[in-house]
């Protein structure tokens, strides 16, 4: 049987510490969601966070008893998912994305270019 392509996930910074401080029904939200896109596919809750240029950085939106999760993520890369931030969204003023998670999310997509960058002249 045929086996479909498989991304590998890389967390960068605290990313996959932070989802594992999260309520436990939105870490397996999460982590099914970024199964989907392990394997290719879009997931039917995530959305292109915008400020990226593109499609290529996406988010998931989690609800859980009140509170709103957030998972940023690229797949920008042919072989390779990075997450970038995961986090509880405090701001009760619309739906934006804090600028102080904006600047965290910018400064560890850099580090996923770079490392991906250097894996890719590795292999």
């Amino acid at each position: 049987m045929f086996e479909p392509p498989f991304k590998l996930i890389v967390w960068i910074g605290s990313a996959l510490k932070d989802l594992k401080a999260l309520p436990r029904p939105v870490q397996r939200a999460v982590g099914v969601a970024l199964y989907a896109a392990q394997l290719g596919e879009t997931p039917p809750d995530s959305k292109v966070l915008k400020g990226f240029g593109g499609s290529g950085v996406l988010e998931l939106i989690e609800d859980h008893r009140g509170d709103t999760y957030r998972a940023v993520y690229t797949v920008r890369f042919a072989a390779k998912i990075y997450v970038l931030h995961v986090f509880q969204k405090k701001s009760k003023r619309g739906i934006a994305t804090p600028q102080k998670d904006m600047e965290l999310i910018r400064v560890r997509l850099k580090w996923a270019e770079e490392l991906n960058s250097a894996t890719t002249k590795d292999n």
